[in-house]
């Protein structure tokens, strides 16, 4: 048996089945496309360029991801933990995690009417090393986690190239 490999753990949008539009990855059931997969290491991946209006005002945003184990051997992702790899490169812009109040395998309870509406029911964080990461919990196989990001852009912000990354980790019994 093999076990779990990086490469298994997808990083999904929500947004429904067919979606592969960040933009309306805004909670409600997991992309399945190809498409649908996002790295956390490239530009634009979940949120857009902040506009001059939002960087003058201040923007908050959000969005609804999926981790899902993909492995193809029925190994359970155990004790799985999500947390902020690297901070944003900005002092304008942050961002937090928070985990859907649904349970693993099902899709997310929230649906948000657009970016600035925060979700219901997820309690927001910034756990910057993976001891004081969020728990995601025993991922089976074929199975997913529901996760919220928001994006908070300071009011007077300044143009700037901005990325940030965020990293899951689990262990494998044999």
């Amino acid at each position: 048996m093999s076990p779990v490999l990086e490469a298994e753990i997808k990083m999904r949008l929500s947004g429904g089945a067919a979606n592969t539009s960040a933009a309306a990855a805004l909670g409600g059931a997991m992309s399945t496309s190809a498409s649908g997969v996002f790295a956390t290491n490239v530009a634009n991946n979940l949120f857009d360029d902040v506009t001059v209006a939002e960087a003058g005002s201040g923007d908050i945003e959000y969005r609804c991801f999926y981790v899902e184990n993909s492995n193809a051997a029925s190994k359970t992702l155990e004790g799985g933990v999500i947390w902020i790899d690297a901070l944003t490169t900005s002092p304008s812009t942050e961002f937090d995690l928070g985990l859907d109040p649904a349970a693993i395998g099902s899709n997310s309870t929230t649906t948000i009417a657009n970016e600035n509406t925060a979700p219901t029911g997820v309690t927001f964080s910034r756990p910057t090393t993976k001891a004081a990461g969020l728990a995601i919990g025993n991922i089976p196989a074929g199975s997913k986690k529901a996760v919220w990001i928001r994006r908070t852009v300071s009011a007077g912000a300044t143009a700037a190239s901005d990325s940030g990354s965020i990293r899951v980790e689990g262990d494998t019994v044999a």
